[in-house]
């Protein structure tokens, strides 16, 4: 017999690979390789996603006194309040503080100050110190030796008593409250210092005044004209320099000022 002849298999068709939605493509695509602008979308995102965070944070603490309850709140505020109310109290002391202080400050250099001129002033009145000014320089000269010490005192008072605040005889002696003079011969002795005319006075003041001191009916001028045969020149004069002093008078050791 003749044998079968053999039945042929069947040829396997080739495999095709399955075909990728494309939806899903573009998806995958998007993933491994985002466009510029979903970098700066998704970049958005985020900062819209912090904000969010934040504000649910800062809400979260603006509830912090949610919880309160009403009369928690009253107390809370009244705490406060007084608070305020000490503090305000503690600055206006402080201010009231500070104006008493300017205050005495201000009454204590006008203090000083006063003090000050007062002792300048008594300086000058006491002879201590040189001084300048404008004032008058009274010349009295004679030749007999007949001027007497009293007559020159006398002048001295009536100058004193128009205003003269320093005067001053030959360049020598200052001549102050507790000055005196005494006959010596032809000439005088003024606080132990031996004088010769001419005697040339120079007061310091108001020149009109002091002139008129000399100078009215029966003044010094007349008493060394008609009783010492004297001649008198009076001279104003817009600047003098009197430079002699007396010395600083000690501290009296048994007087004390009475208040």
């Amino acid at each position: 017999m003749p044998e079968p002849e053999p039945t042929p298999e069947p040829t396997p068709e080739p495999t095709r690979e399955r075909a990728t939605p494309p939806g899903v493509a573009r998806l995958r695509d998007a993933l491994t390789r985002p466009s510029r602008s979903q970098v700066v979308v998704a970049v958005l995102l985020a900062v819209v996603g912090f904000a969010g965070v934040v504000q649910m944070r800062t809400t979260a603490e603006d509830d912090t006194y949610s919880g309160y309850r009403e009369q928690d709140l009253i107390d809370l505020l009244t705490g406060l309040a007084g608070t305020t109310q000490r503090a305000e109290t503690e600055i206006t002391r402080l201010e009231d503080i500070r104006d008493d202080l300017r205050s005495s400050t201000t009454a204590r250099s006008a203090a000083i100050e006063e003090a000050r001129r007062e002792a300048r002033a008594l300086e000058v009145l006491a002879g201590t110190v040189p001084v300048g000014g404008p004032g008058i320089r009274v010349t009295i000269a004679e030749d007999a030796g007949t001027i007497r010490a009293s007559a020159i005192v006398d002048m001295v008072q009536e100058l004193r008593s128009a205003g003269a605040e320093a005067i001053e005889i030959n360049d020598q002696v200052r001549l102050v409250a507790g000055s005196w003079a005494i006959q010596d011969g032809d000439g005088i002795v003024v606080d132990s210092v031996p004088l010769r005319p001419p005697y040339v006075v120079e007061a310091i003041g108001t020149a009109t005044t002091l002139d008129g001191a000399m100078s009215f009916p029966d003044g010094p001028t007349q008493t060394f004209e008609r009783g010492s045969a004297a001649t008198v020149e009076v001279d104003e004069v817009d600047q003098l320099e009197i430079a002699s002093t007396v010395p600083d008078v000690a501290e009296p050791q048994f007087a004390r000022r009475s208040d």
